[in-house]
């Protein structure tokens, strides 16, 4: 099959979050399987920066919304997985550092940035097709690039070569969904009739996301239990984020397909980022990796403290709070030494900041960490804090499973879906699960995992984790059979 695969982030070059994951390792996998993928991908600064060689096409992508014309330079590129790239230069919109804003401020004209960015994929799509190359299906990623759908329905009205192409929306968090004033409307280049209850209108504003759940072919997400959470409503940013009623009204059921785990990047046998390379046989090289990172850090050289990670954006919904909070206790009551990396929000930075500097060394915060730290901090850690108050799917907890840490996380979402809470024999279970959105029970569920660490099975427990598939190639496999019903040739 012709896949576009519409995104605005992609690993290693620019990433915010897990979306820059998916977008770099499903399409290879999907390439591996006999398709022909295009990840189609804004311009930014950073692509040419990272080294990455662009080739400009001569011929512009010109179109018009609203009363403003644009023109828009394409550029290909051969991404290293040999995944063909598309990225679209509009200046002035697109060609910026931030993706979505700079130190958390969205920037203000990101509806017309991103209308412009998924016309662009629409007319993509419609050139290949009028070119003798129709393209199957049009993989489109949240908000930034919902309203490819209905840019692609208003084409196909004109041009029936269009009739054939598909368009799939996944969801990979409903709680960002693009909403904007209403008077930026007449900018879009949308029929009037769009600006309803059934379409963009959303408590009187626009709704991006709204408008790419109506109008897709089909729906996915990221984990089967966030799929049905999200027909729910619910309380602190959990359930559907008041579009519960329009996801439940779907004629046909939203898919729930797990994220994987990239073998060629997060593989501790191979790992050029580690001290030691083990794998799920010998993991005894740990030891080594442990050391490596204390040294690195400057924590205390104990081989006998556990130590415990965490990863990931500082904010709210993933209960970074909560790791604030519990510090303190978890060094109070325990032996162990506590690494976190993030960024995201001032005020939870500020609280990290003051939280580790109170330590006495037992404790690090590094902000921004560089890809290889991370990686470093999984080879080295015991356990990894999951405690989000919602997670999609959640990248962090499989590859604290691939490299032999074992995650504590919170009972939601698609950590529910891939990790199973120990028994107290450690017979069975692959993390340390807890239900209560509060810090005492997070405390309760790091105080097992500390406790299951002197156990003598503790070893099996980490060989039995590290031999879970999370690789991609099931995932794509779902997806081909989604894209395989919905083509009409």
């Amino acid at each position: 099959m012709e896949i576009l695969f519409a995104s605005t982030e992609l690993a290693p070059f620019v990433k915010v979050g897990g979306l820059a994951d998916v977008a770099a390792a499903l399409p290879k996998a999907l390439r591996a399987l006999g398709h022909r993928v295009t990840v189609v991908l804004p311009r930014y600064p950073l692509l040419e920066s990272s080294g990455l060689l662009l080739a400009r096409r001569l011929t512009p992508l010109r179109f018009t919304l609203g009363d403003k014309a644009f023109e828009a330079t394409l550029y290909d590129a051969r991404l290293a997985s040999q995944v063909d790239l598309l990225v679209v230069d509009l200046p002035g919109l697109l060609d910026r550092d931030g993706v979505y804003g700079e130190r958390g401020v969205d920037y203000p004209d990101n509806a017309l940035r991103f209308a412009a960015f998924s016309r662009a994929v629409a007319e993509i799509a419609l050139a290949r097709s009028l070119a003798g190359q129709p393209v199957d299906i049009v993989h489109c990623h949240d908000w930034p690039t919902a309203l490819v759908p209905t840019y692609l329905q208003a084409l196909a009205r004109t041009n029936e070569s269009l009739s054939s192409t598909r368009t799939v929306l996944t969801l990979h968090n409903v709680a960002h969904q693009g909403i904007f004033e209403s008077s930026v409307f007449p900018s879009l280049g949308l029929p009037a009739a769009s600006f309803t209850m059934d379409g963009l209108e959303f408590y009187g504003k626009l709704n991006f996301l709204k408008q790419g759940i109506i109008a897709a072919d089909r729906l996915t997400t990221v984990s089967p239990t966030y799929a049905r959470e999200i027909q729910t409503p619910g309380e602190d940013g959990r359930g559907g984020h008041k579009l519960e009623g329009v996801l439940a009204s779907k004629s046909r059921p939203i898919v729930g397909i797990l994220n994987g785990v990239d073998a060629g990047v997060w593989n501790p046998a191979v790992d050029p980022a580690l001290a030691a390379r083990y794998d799920a046989e010998d993991h005894s090289p740990r030891a080594r990796c442990r050391g490596a990172l204390q040294k690195e850090l400057g924590l205390p050289l104990d081989p006998a403290a556990p130590i415990i990670g965490s990863v990931g954006r500082l904010v709210h919904q993933k209960g970074s709070d909560l790791v604030a909070a519990v510090l303190p206790k978890i060094l109070r009551h325990t032996d162990a030494q506590v690494v976190i990396c993030g960024d995201g929000d001032e005020a939870l930075v500020a609280k990290l900041e003051q939280a580790t500097a109170k330590s006495h060394g037992r404790a690090i915060f590094i902000r921004a960490a560089a890809e290889p730290v991370v990686h470093r901090l999984y080879a080295a850690a015991d356990l990894v804090l999951v405690p989000s108050r919602f997670e999609p799917c959640g990248l962090v907890q499989m590859y604290a499973q691939r490299y032999g840490a074992l995650p504590v996380a919170r009972a939601t979402g698609g950590l529910v879906d891939t990790v199973v809470d120990c028994d107290a024999a450690l017979e069975t279970g692959t993390g340390f699960l807890f239900q209560e959105d509060d810090e005492n029970a997070l405390l309760a569920a790091v105080e097992r995992g500390i406790a299951a660490r002197a156990h003598a099975r503790w070893p099996s427990l980490v060989r039995r984790v590290m031999r879970l598939d999370r690789g991609w190639e099931r995932p794509a496999r779902q997806y081909e059979q989604l894209f395989r019903q919905m083509s009409v040739r």
